[in-house]
C-alpha cells in the first residue's frame, strides 16, 4: 500500500529536489560497480537499515544526520549520495548537507524500494 503524504510535506520535498543533484538507482548502481569513491549513507530508521540495506552502506538516521555527519564524512568535497525508502527523506536530508556545505552530495531518487524491486545487490 502506498504511503500518502501530506501535501505540506510533498511540497517541501518538491523543493529540497530542486536544489539537490538526483541520481537514479542504475546510476548509482553504475558508480558502486566501477568502484567509484564515494560514501552512500541510509538516512532510514534503524529498524529499517536492519532488514536489508545498500552493500557498503553507512547508517545514520535523518534524524541525527546533521549531528554526526562531520564525524562519518569529515571531507566536505567527498562525494555523498543519500537515500531513504523513495527518496523523500533523502532529498530533505542532501538539502540539510549542502546548506552544512557539502559540495559533492546527491540524493537517490526510488531509494531502497525501488533499488531492491530491481533486484539489485542489498545486505542485512
Amino acid at each position: 500500500m502506498a504511503k500518502q503524504h501530506s501535501p505540506r510535506f510533498l511540497a517541501l520535498v518538491e523543493e529540497a529536489r530542486k536544489q539537490v543533484p538526483e541520481l537514479t538507482i542504475e546510476q548509482v548502481k553504475e558508480k558502486l560497480d566501477t568502484g567509484e569513491k564515494l560514501r552512500l549513507v541510509d538516512v532510514r530508521e534503524a529498524e529499517e537499515y536492519a532488514r536489508g540495506h545498500l552493500p557498503g552502506a553507512a547508517s545514520v538516521c535523518k534524524g541525527i544526520l546533521e549531528r554526526d555527519i562531520e564525524k562519518l564524512v569529515p571531507d566536505t568535497e567527498t562525494p555523498v549520495v543519500l537515500y531513504c525508502g523513495g527518496g523523500y527523506r533523502s532529498a530533505l536530508a542532501a538539502d540539510n548537507l549542502k546548506k552544512m556545505g557539502y559540495q559533492n552530495v546527491a540524493s537517490m531518487w526510488g531509494g531502497w524500494r525501488a533499488w531492491s524491486e530491481a533486484g539489485f545487490p542489498t545486505e542485512k
